[in-house]
C-alpha cells in the first residue's frame, strides 16, 4: 500500500547521518560527524560487576519501575552530583530519561505546539532542531559570539516573535563548543525571566572541561539553573546526561526543575515508554555509589585524553589542504566547528569524504539557515591512530574536491 506519512516525518529521513551510521555498523568508515565518547575509555571491569551484583541481587531489577526513575539514583544525582554544581532540587522535580534527547522531546510535546515560536542558538545541536521540527516549531535563531548568545540581539528577537521556549547549552555549545561568560548568562538569566520565556539549558557537554586559558584547572561557571536558584515556577529546565561521561548505551539522562514542569513531563513519558529501563538505572545507581569508580576521577581522565585528541586535530588542520579554513580552539566538549575555505560546500564535501572512508557533520544540519560552508569534527571517539587516519583522509577530500571545482 501507499503509506501516507504526517508532513513533518519526513525529516526524520533526510539527514546525512542515516548513511553515515548505517556505514559506521559495516565496519566501512571512520566517522568524525557523531556525538561519541571513547569506547576504550568505558569502565568496562567495573560496569560488568556492577551488572552482575544488581541481576544476581534482586530479580526486581528486572521488573517494571517507575516512571520518575530509580529513586536511589535520583537520590543520589539530587543529593551529590547536582548539589555540587550548586543546582538544588525539591521533591518531584527530577525525571530520569532515556538520554538527554528525550527530555527535549518530551518537553516538546507537553508545551510546544504547531507554529509556536522557539529560540535557538545558531549553530545549535541537531537534536534539538530535529525535535522541535517534528512538534511544527518556528524556530528562530539568536546570533552569538565566543561570550555567548548577544543580549541586545536575543531582546530584539524575544520582543518581535513572543517566543515560548529558548533552547541553549551554555556550557560547550554543540558544535561550536563556546563557553558562555559569566556575565553573558546572567544577562540571559535576566531577559528570559523578564519576558517569562523559558530557557532549555542542556548540560550534556559541561563536565568535559579543560583548562581554560588563564584560569586555573578546573574552573566552572554556575549554570543558568542554580543561577536563578528557583525550585519552584522557575524559568530553566535543567537537562544532561551520563551518556558523555559513562556510557552512552546505559542511556541515563535527567531533566531538573518545576515539579509542575516535571509533572506534565512524567505524564508524556508514561505515554511514550512508561519508564527508561530500571536495569540500567540501577547498574549506574550502583558503579556511581557503591562501586569503588570514582566519577570525578574518570571525567578527569576523560578531560585530559580528550584534551590531546583536541590539539592533535588542531595540529593535523596545519596542513596545507586546509588553508583557508578557521576555528576556534574549544575549552571543552567533543568538536571542533570548522569554517571552510571559501568555495567548498559542506554537502558536497561530505560526498567526496565517504567515498574515501571517513565522514563528518555537514553545517547545515546544525544551523537553522546557512551553515554551507561549516563542518563539525568529533575528536573525542576515534583513538589517535584513527583520528590521524581520518584526518589525512579528510585533507585528501578537501583536496580532491578543491582540484574539481
Amino acid at each position: 500500500m501507499k503509506y501516507e506519512f504526517s508532513a513533518r516525518a519526513h525529516t526524520l529521513l533526510s539527514s546525512p547521518l542515516l548513511s553515515i551510521r548505517t556505514q559506521m555498523r559495516r565496519g566501512s568508515l571512520i566517522s568524525l560527524a557523531e556525538e561519541l565518547p571513547a569506547e576504550e575509555l568505558f569502565p568496562l571491569s567495573l560496569l560488568a560487576e556492577a551488572a552482575s551484583t544488581v541481576i544476581s541481587a534482586d530479580a526486581g531489577a528486572l521488573q517494571y519501575g517507575d516512571p520518575e526513575g530509580y529513586a536511589p539514583l535520583r537520590d543520589w544525582l539530587t543529593g551529590d552530583w547536582l548539589t555540587a554544581k550548586g543546582v538544588k532540587v525539591t521533591e518531584g522535580g527530577v525525571l530520569l530519561t532515556t538520554g538527554s534527547q528525550q527530555a527535549v522531546d518530551l518537553l516538546s510535546r507537553v508545551y510546544i505546539d504547531p507554529g509556536d515560536r522557539v529560540l535557538v542558538e545558531n549553530p545549535t545541536s541537531p537534536g534539538f532542531l530535529q525535535a522541535l521540527r517534528m512538534q511544527g516549531a518556528v524556530i528562530i535563531p539568536v546570533q552569538g559570539d565566543r561570550e555567548g548568545l548577544l543580549p541586545d540581539h536575543l531582546r530584539r528577537q524575544i520582543q518581535q516573535h513572543r517566543p515560548k521556549m529558548l533552547f541553549a547549552t551554555p556550557s560547550f555549545t554543540n558544535p561550536s563548543g563556546i563557553l558562555w561568560s559569566l556575565q553573558r548568562r546572567k544577562e540571559v538569566l535576566e531577559l528570559c525571566t523578564s519576558y517569562n520565556v523559558l530557557i532549555v539549558e542542556d548540560d550534556s557537554y559541561g563536565d568535559l572541561h579543560f583548562q581554560r586559558h588563564g584560569e586555573q584547572p578546573g574552573k566552572r561557571y554556575p549554570s543558568l539553573y542554580a543561577l536563578e536558584n528557583v525550585s519552584s515556577g522557575g524559568h530553566v529546565l535543567y537537562i544532561g546526561s551520563f551518556s558523555k561521561t559513562v556510557a552512552p548505551a546505559l542511556r541515563t539522562g535527567w531533566a531538573a526543575g518545576s515539579q509542575e514542569l516535571i509533572g506534565m513531563m512524567t505524564a508524556a513519558k508514561q505515554m511514550a515508554d512508561w519508564q527508561s529501563s530500571s536495569l540500567n538505572q540501577r547498574l549506574l545507581h550502583h558503579l556511581l555509589d557503591v562501586s569503588a569508580f570514582d566519577l570525578r576521577e574518570h571525567i578527569a581522565l576523560l578531560n585530559r585524553e580528550y584534551n590531546t585528541r583536541l590539539k592533535l586535530m588542531a595540529e593535523l588542520l596545519k596542513r596545507p589542504a586546509w588553508k583557508n579554513s578557521s576555528y576556534d580552539m574549544p575549552d571543552g566538549g567533543m568538536f571542533l566547528w570548522v569554517s571552510l575555505p571559501e568555495g567548498l560546500d559542506a554537502l558536497a564535501l561530505l560526498k567526496c569524504a565517504l567515498g574515501k572512508g571517513v565522514a563528518f557533520l555537514p553545517g547545515p544540519l546544525c544551523s537553522v539557515d546557512g551553515g554551507a560552508n561549516y563542518i563539525r569534527l568529533n575528536f573525542s571517539h576515534p583513538g589517535r591512530d584513527e583520528l590521524l587516519l581520518g584526518m589525512n583522509l579528510m585533507s585528501e577530500a578537501v583536496t580532491e574536491f578543491t582540484a574539481r571545482s
